[in-house]
């Protein structure tokens, strides 16, 4: 005889129950993870050596803050049905005016002095050209009406043009080893400041989204304008923030790329205009705006992280490839969430279409 407290064979373990729980409440973030997961498990499988080796770990953690970085302040942008297509112009003019800062005003030597001055004038630096790049996009959006498409479009010429009368077209070296004393070195020996940057800013991004009225008013915007106009917000001043938000964002990928590359130059990271564009589709967030994650977008990069670092390990394929890659992958989201249908096979199973 079974009493009430006796369990039956079917009751779901905790865990399994907190598994369909995360299912059922973001299966868009759920799909990332499994797909992530599965990605590890074949590169495990046919290049365990080169898998399991530290060098790819750490790799992966310095290369991903760059266009991470990036990826997030498209995605506060996405979230208000605009777009910004300067971020990559962004980073490259803050990481030459950092550069020749910290070449004007730093002696070459490491020393505690040099090192508190380096961080003091690049995330000063990092502040100021974020921020007057962002409220330049914000302004020809908000104010002037232009679509965010195209505005962007255009401070990208206009961001990367700057880049280039700075520089002449040549890259900008020569940077006070100080500056990568900080902000290339590896925390314990592991891990990668940069990884630490992009931690840091990712939760100061989430918290503002999440704690602040900020990130409601914008999903608010991109769902419905109009309504949010009635509502009473101040919808220029929202879309000036948001690009200001995510110029600064773009800002600190320049001085993880300097810190990278330790010289800065007005075309590096050509191809992320299209990978941050990939990446924040891909995490979930609908290009009308109004709807997405944080949490899909961190999946996002993370799992392009080891597509990439894992297409790699493979000698015959081209680094040429990856565009191809990354546009292929790019339209079929865009394509799936147009089509809007919980599982595009569905349609073509026997016995499944209701209408």
């Amino acid at each position: 005889m079974e009493t009430s407290t006796s369990k039956s064979p079917r009751a779901a373990s905790p865990s399994r129950t907190q598994a369909l729980r995360f299912w059922e409440r973001d299966p868009w973030s759920a799909r990332l993870v499994v797909v992530m997961i599965a990605l590890l498990i074949f590169f495990a499988a046919v290049r365990p050596q080169a898998f399991f080796s530290g060098r790819t770990w750490t790799s992966m953690a310095v290369q991903f803050p760059e266009f991470g970085l990036m990826a997030l302040g498209v995605m506060v942008t996405m979230f208000t049905a605009g777009i910004d297509l300067s971020v990559v112009a962004i980073a490259n003019v803050t990481a030459i005016c950092t550069a020749l800062t910290l070449r004007a005003v730093l002696t070459p030597e490491v020393s505690a002095t040099n090192s508190l001055m380096a961080v003091a004038i690049a995330l000063g630096t990092a502040l100021v050209v974020g921020i007057v790049c962002g409220a330049i996009n914000g302004l020809l959006i908000a104010k002037l009406k232009i679509p965010a498409i195209l505005a962007t479009l255009g401070t990208l010429e206009l961001f990367g043009g700057i880049a280039i009368v700075l520089t002449g077209g040549k890259p900008v070296s020569g940077v006070p080893k100080a500056y990568g004393a900080v902000f290339a070195a590896k925390i314990g020996g592991v891990v990668p400041m940069a990884l630490i940057v992009f931690i840091l800013c990712a939760l100061v991004a989430g918290a503002l989204l999440a704690l602040t009225s900020f990130g409601k008013e914008i999903l608010m915007l991109g769902t419905n304008e109009t309504a949010a106009r009635f509502s009473g917000m101040k919808i220029s001043s929202l879309l000036v923030r948001t690009y200001v938000m995510s110029g600064v964002l773009a800002a600190m990928a320049g001085l993880v790329m300097l810190a990278n590359y330790n010289s800065a130059k007005a075309d590096y990271g050509a191809t992320y205009t299209l990978l941050t564009v990939l990446i924040v589709v891909l995490g979930g967030v609908n290009p009308n705006g109004g709807k997405g994650r944080l949490l899909g977008v961190l999946l996002s990069i993370l799992m392009l992280q080891v597509l990439s670092s894992g297409l790699n390990m493979f000698s015959g394929i081209s680094n040429f490839y990856r565009p191809l890659i990354w546009g292929a992958v790019l339209l079929f989201v865009i394509t799936v969430n147009e089509m809007n249908i919980r599982n595009p096979l569905e349609r073509f199973l026997p016995g499944r279409n209701k209408s």
